[in-house]
């Protein structure tokens, strides 16, 4: 259970902010998002204050990899349980889900902490 102290804590007026993914790198892009959703951006930085934007993502079936990587790469995802890692080719998930892509990339961006899951709650993939 995690335990949320926001006693004392300001609170943060937060703007969104939109990005337009059309012919953008993945892993360059998800760095510039997993920035603004920390806050890092801003002159005003701390780090125990999660003073992060809202982040809304449109054409994400328009970003692009270098290289050969809708071939190789591969997706991966676990139950936490024995024989429950399932793999992906990026390209099958690219089909069918193509906003999958950036979030699985953000998210390995952000830290691993407890603020990891509110602030992916912030990214809005249009």
């Amino acid at each position: 259970m995690a335990w949320k102290n926001t006693k004392g804590m300001p609170t943060v007026a937060r703007k969104t902010t939109e990005i337009d993914a059309n012919g953008l790198v993945v892993g360059r892009l998800a760095t510039k998002i997993a920035r603004i959703l920390m806050g890092k951006h801003k002159a005003t930085y701390v780090p125990h204050i999660d003073s992060g934007e809202f982040v809304k993502v449109t054409n994400t079936d328009k970003i692009v990899f270098t290289g050969k990587k809708w071939e190789q790469k591969v997706h991966f995802s676990t139950s936490n349980r024995p024989g429950g890692l399932k793999r992906m080719p990026v390209s099958k998930l690219r089909e069918q889900n193509p906003g999958e892509v950036l979030r699985h990339a953000v998210k390995y961006m952000l830290p691993k902490n407890r603020t990891q899951a509110t602030r992916l709650k912030r990214l809005i993939i249009a």
